[in-house]
């Protein structure tokens, strides 16, 4: 007869709750973490009442209606072009100013698509302009 002890024991972690463990953990500091809402500084806006005159032969006026159709001083282009017509006008006259006239509904990305076709002509002398309150024909 053997009576020798077994000495070889396995050692076991429990992992089992291990995840119930993890889930509480989790739903504890979504319940005692605190957001504080960024106020930032406080920004007060100017508001257009008047604007400056500028000589009309110094200004491009780019107009984006609601539909995205794209128009260079009176002249429907699409917006592979615009890079193009305006590098011809700025070699004509390197003070050229670029003017935004965009409708309240345009597409933001056919507004950004322009601006970055404006950017690869190192046009970067650009306003974009806004009616002056009060004026006539605006609807509020």
């Amino acid at each position: 007869m053997d009576f020798g002890r077994n000495t070889n024991k396995d050692t076991f972690i429990p992992t089992s709750s291990m995840g119930d463990i993890a889930f509480l953990l989790l739903i504890f500091f979504m319940v005692t973490t605190i957001f504080r809402d960024e106020t930032g500084l406080p920004v007060e806006l100017p508001r257009a009442e008047a604007g400056e005159e500028v000589n009309r032969e110094l200004v491009s006026n780019i107009y984006i209606n609601k539909f995205g159709q794209i128009s260079i001083d009176d002249r429907l282009v699409q917006v592979k072009h615009i890079a193009d017509i305006m590098g011809t006008k700025l070699s004509d006259n390197p003070q050229l100013i670029v003017a935004f006239k965009t409708d309240n509904t345009a597409d933001y990305g056919t507004v950004s698509d322009v601006m970055e076709e404006l950017k690869e002509v190192n046009a970067v002398r650009v306003f974009f302009n806004n009616d002056i309150e009060g004026s006539p024909g605006r609807k509020y």
